[in-house]
């Protein structure tokens, strides 16, 4: 085996089988010899309870479908409403410290 052989997809398969039983991640592996070295990592690993990674799974996905953007205004950071709408005493005021 080459340093720097892809892995094969046989050891990615398998490697995608034994991350999805046990819970946990790992680096995508480069070679075979790094993909070969993270099968036995996870083997010896021991397996997440189903129920444990249908949580899990249902909490990302939930999460992703949940549209939130970092710069968008939380309901906690204005008080009243339309043209009375003013930034909240506890939250930061505008960049440069313009109101």
């Amino acid at each position: 085996m080459a340093a720097n052989d892809k892995p094969s997809a046989r050891q990615l398969r398998y490697l995608r089988a034994l991350i999805e039983t046990t819970g946990q991640t790992c680096r995508w592996p480069k070679t075979k010899q790094q993909a070969s070295r993270e099968i036995v990592r996870l083997k010896q690993a021991p397996s997440s309870p189903g129920f444990e990674r249908d949580q899990d799974r249902r909490a990302v996905k939930d999460a992703l479908a949940t549209p939130r953007h970092a710069a968008s205004v939380h309901p906690s950071e204005v008080t009243g409403y339309a043209s009375s709408a003013r930034w909240a005493a506890n939250a930061d005021p505008a960049p440069g410290g313009r109101r």
